[in-house]
């Protein structure tokens, strides 16, 4: 009996003692990373995420919507991917045509999708509110809309 007690005392003490081991090496780690040396401050005018919104499109769909923005300004790549530069010449569209009236700035927010659901009203058979929320309905009137190209 005495055995199991020292071998479990052993193994309770190796254990102690590797947690704290770790630990004090974790707080090295950490306070490494905080010394002035290791930080780097970066603005946000230098990092800009890359907002990608189909709106329930798919690549295909997106594509296809992409290749008609073209006449709005959109000279990126073909990727199926509706980011900034796709919603800004959406918004441009939107604009032109469907009393878009708030900033190019290629951020999907409310006005973008009431002027797009009153195209979709309009063409792409929307039953909804111009209510600026993209809802299923939205979604699906945008469907048929990238279809269309």
């Amino acid at each position: 009996m005495r055995p199991n007690i020292a071998t479990r005392t052993l193994v309770s003490v190796t254990a102690a003692v590797a947690i704290a081991a770790g630990g004090v090496a974790g707080a090295g780690a950490a306070f490494a990373a905080d010394a002035p040396a290791a930080k780097t401050t970066v603005s946000s005018e230098a990092v800009t995420p890359l907002a990608v919104n189909n709106l329930g499109l798919s690549t295909t769909q997106a594509k296809k919507l992409q290749g008609g923005l073209r006449g709005y300004g959109y000279d990126g790549s073909i990727d199926g991917k509706l980011g900034t530069e796709s919603w800004k010449a959406m918004q441009r569209f939107l604009e032109k045509h469907w009393d878009y009236n708030d900033r190019i700035d290629g951020v999907v927010g409310p006005n973008t999708i009431k002027a797009l659901q009153r195209n979709l009203k309009k063409h792409w058979k929307y039953r909804g509110e111009i209510d600026g929320i993209a809802g299923s309905g939205t979604k699906a009137a945008f469907k048929r809309m990238a279809d269309s190209y």
